[in-house]
């Protein structure tokens, strides 16, 4: 079975979401719908991918040259799934669309708890197993999911508490950042808390976050207190052999977020991204039954893998354990 996947929206995920259809043996990018010539519609051109225009006309699109493979209902029409890489509120806009054209739909962490169920795949893809509509949590929330899951699941968390250090805005983005500011969210707990929760109901789990004066990638400092106890050491091994989690060590020289970056281009990576969610060997402790870490999250890319296995999830094409193991296979993880 081949899944025809279409995109709607081009931007930081979309864009890689792209390029990971593009290598998996068992799906084909139908194409990308868009509404403004930039040069990211223009690098998708020159990969040979083909341009849906996402509103009535596409006049944008024609005014730059761009020669349409057709409107939006075509790309619709034409997929089993669409992944939906739109702003934030404008999937939900989108939604009527996918139902009316009968057509499942991958929506990303920006959009509210109630457009489909929420997923990470090493957590909960049995439960969204042949959903029409499916939320990949945001990159922080997927972070927290992917390791606070494998300590609940071997030693039982009777309480967590993480404060997310937010990089300010992506790379690219000049229109938000960079500051010169450190400003908290005055929200308490932080929404993602309560959106973990929305993959692993129950856990007890209260977040703080705050934006710092950088682009690179987010920060989560995490403090759990466990049902029972464990030394770092059996910690560190537990995240070894954890799907999506890198260890790094300050021995190494990887003392910050910069460095992991760097890490992963002399890697080979493409983009230079790191999907992982990578902790700190020496950043990993515990106290009696208190343990502590920190973890770092590439905000750009670590719901990529997580997409990938959300459409298979959605088709029922396989298993977890299988689909996961295609997907880290081909990114590379």
């Amino acid at each position: 079975m081949t899944i025809k996947v279409g995109i709607v929206g081009y931007g930081t995920i979309g864009k890689r979401i792209a390029d990971a259809v593009g290598l998996q043996e068992d799906m084909k990018l139908v194409g990308i719908a868009g509404n403004t010539f930039n040069y990211r519609i223009k690098s998708a051109i020159s990969k040979g991918i083909n341009v849906f225009s996402a509103d009535h006309r596409g006049t944008d699109l024609k005014r730059n040259g761009v020669c349409l493979a057709g409107r939006i209902k075509d790309l619709l029409g034409e997929s089993d799934v669409i992944c939906d890489c739109t702003p934030r509120g404008v999937g939900k806009k989108n939604k009527d669309k996918y139902a009316k054209a009968g057509v499942k739909a991958i929506f990303q962490g920006g959009e509210k708890p109630d457009i489909g169920d929420s997923f990470v795949a090493q957590c909960n893809y049995d439960s969204a197993f042949g959903s029409n509509y499916i939320r990949v949590v945001s990159c922080n929330t997927t972070g927290l999911c992917r390791t606070l899951h494998a300590i609940h699941h071997q030693y039982g968390i009777l309480s967590a508490q993480a404060t997310m250090i937010r990089r300010a805005a992506d790379p690219w983005d000049i229109y938000h950042g960079p500051i010169n500011a450190i400003v908290p969210a005055l929200e308490l707990p932080s929404h993602h808390g309560p959106d973990v929760c929305t993959v692993l109901p129950g856990l007890n789990v209260f977040t703080t976050s705050l934006h710092v004066p950088t682009t690179i990638m987010h920060m989560h400092s995490v403090t759990a207190d466990l049902q029972k106890p464990a030394s770092a050491e059996e910690i560190l091994e537990l995240f070894g052999r954890t799907t999506r989690v890198r260890i790094v060590k300050n021995s190494d020289g990887i003392r910050s977020t910069a460095e992991i970056i760097e890490y992963a281009r002399d890697m080979g990576r493409l983009r230079g991204d790191m999907p992982e969610v990578c902790i700190w060997e020496e950043g990993v402790g515990t106290v009696g039954d208190k343990l502590f870490y920190l973890q770092a999250v590439h905000q750009e890319s670590d719901v990529v893998p997580e997409s990938i296995d959300a459409i298979r999830a959605a088709t029922e094409s396989c298993s977890a354990e299988e689909s996961i193991s295609r997907t880290n296979r081909s990114l590379g993880l």
